[in-house]
């Protein structure tokens, strides 16, 4: 049975994931830097350890609400490759955690529906609850390659 990798993040209450292998780090949010006439979606830019790294607003970019508490915003680093070789990282609301998930509780979605959701599947995350059987976390797994392709991240 295959075991992934993914890192589970939250936006706007919803939970969402992505491959492990394509996250560099994830920091805390910083002073983002606003590049003039950018689209919507470029957040702005950081200075990351010396490396001027492009800042993404995963919100908007899925066509989810804004979120306001910066207080637990996170910075998920992506890994140049990627994004093209480009340094990109994503605002979340908060990173939940790094789970290995069994491809069996992985739910595929309709193709004319994913791709237009970027979305590569659904998964079925059991919590443990005290005296309940628990519950079943329903947690939306991202295609951010699909994602970073549309937004043809090399001409950032």
């Amino acid at each position: 049975m295959a075991l992934i990798d993914v890192v589970v993040f939250e936006i706007g209450g919803t939970l969402y994931a992505l491959d492990i292998h394509l996250a560099r780090e994830i920091v805390e949010m910083m002073p983002i830097t606003p590049v003039p006439r950018a689209p919507p979606h470029i957040a702005g830019i950081i200075n990351l350890r010396g490396e001027i790294t492009n800042i993404l607003n995963l919100n908007r970019i899925l066509n989810l609400p804004e979120h306001e508490n910066e207080e637990t915003q996170k910075i998920i680093v992506l890994m140049p490759d990627a994004s093209g070789g480009s340094n990109v990282g994503i605002i979340v609301d908060n990173v939940r955690s790094v789970i290995q998930v069994e491809e069996e509780n992985i739910d595929s979605m309709d193709n004319s529906f994913s791709k237009e959701a970027f979305v590569k599947g659904i998964i079925k995350e059991k919590t443990e609850e005290s005296g309940a059987a628990g519950k079943t976390d329903l947690i939306i797994w991202l295609d951010m390659n699909l994602i970073l392709a549309g937004l043809n991240i090399e001409n950032l």
